[in-house]
């Protein structure tokens, strides 16, 4: 049976299962909203770099979150796009290794190549500027791409050695582009995840995705695993997904049949008022949480205050104590668990 087309006690069954986890994982952090690290310790080091991920982990974060995609070998590896060109010296040491529209993609490399590149802070590849101008310096100290497994082990072994239980976060990118390259990223992810025993959401984790397909066939790999549906735009992918509808009650619906959360964008939960002054809140926080799904929002960024805010302070107040989401994913982690203090 498709998940698609849950029985009525099928659809009940998962809804009681999903308060279960929930609130297993929201008992084992320290505070009543999810510090979901983004990308590692991004707002200070180069994202998705084991230095990060320490960084974080000592910041005592929820989650630490990792970007999954696959090498030519198909090597799983730590890495937010499917391109290399933004966040390492690709174009130095391979500078031949473009495709036709002149990005080098990660799945054209052995893991032996990838392991060889330096990675910087995230950087414009046209202007060769660094997109956060105020962060780590480019080409300064070392940092390599890390796989998948070193980057679990690092984790499991931190937690082990602090006592502390940090979880992952880890989104399995593009699926459909990695399907058309003739390679299942899914299954790949799934056997790590589970080799490092990530069965069930007592185990910290949540899996997290753009493309619905792909969780409803976890959800049927992997019935216990706590999922989160991404909601973008639509302008954003090419992968035929409407977003907008996500965010209807009865996308919401479809959504709470296979998922136990949503991770909108920011600008999903403030928009431009109607009457062309000023940000309104959405209802999309009050939907979700309607349907039992949990709302974990991205990226709040100190050195990128959206519109709605004045600066990170409120941002962080609009988010989540206006908003009232339960979570978010953020650059800065120690300003946020810091502020959240005084509000």
């Amino acid at each position: 049976m498709k998940i698609s087309n849950f029985s009525l006690k099928g659809s009940i069954i998962l809804k009681v299962v999903s308060l279960l986890l929930i609130s297993s994982l929201l008992a084992s952090c320290s505070h009543n909203k999810v510090i979901i690290a983004h990308r590692g310790a991004s707002g200070v080091l180069p994202e998705h770099t084991l230095q990060g991920v320490a960084m974080a982990h000592a910041w005592g974060v929820d989650f630490i979150e990792p970007d999954v995609v696959l090498s030519r070998d198909s090597e799983a590896i730590v890495l937010h796009d499917i391109y290399l060109e933004s966040t390492t010296n690709v174009k130095e040491l391979f500078p031949k290794r473009a495709r036709s529209d002149g990005h080098y993609y990660a799945i054209d490399f052995l893991l032996e190549e990838i392991k060889k590149l330096q990675v910087n802070e995230r950087i414009n590849p046209k202007t060769g500027l660094k997109v956060y101008p105020k962060r780590f310096p480019v080409k300064k100290s070392s940092f390599k791409v890390p796989t998948l497994k070193e980057y679990i082990e690092l984790v499991q072994g931190l937690n082990k050695s602090t006592g502390q239980n940090i979880g992952i976060y880890p989104e399995i990118k593009r699926p459909s582009f990695h399907k058309l390259e003739g390679k299942d990223i899914t299954s790949i992810v799934m056997k790590i995840l589970s080799h490092y025993g990530y069965e069930n959401g007592n185990d910290k984790i949540f899996v997290q995705c753009f493309e619905p397909e792909t969780l409803k066939r976890i959800r049927k790999m992997k019935p216990n695993i706590p999922l989160v549906q991404l909601i973008g735009e639509s302008s954003w992918f090419k992968n035929g997904v409407n977003y907008k509808e996500m965010q209807t009650r009865e996308g919401l619906q479809k959504i709470s049949t296979y998922a136990q959360g949503i991770g909108p964008w920011i600008g999903h939960i403030y928009k431009k008022s109607r009457m062309g002054e000023g940000f309104d809140k959405t209802e999309l926080v009050k939907k979700a949480h309607e349907k039992g799904l949990v709302v974990h929002a991205y990226t709040l960024r100190r050195d990128q205050i959206p519109p709605f805010a004045q600066n990170y302070k409120d941002l962080l107040k609009k988010v989540f104590l206006n908003a009232q989401v339960d979570g978010a994913f953020t650059d800065h982690v120690l300003e946020t668990k810091n502020i959240l203090k005084e509000l």
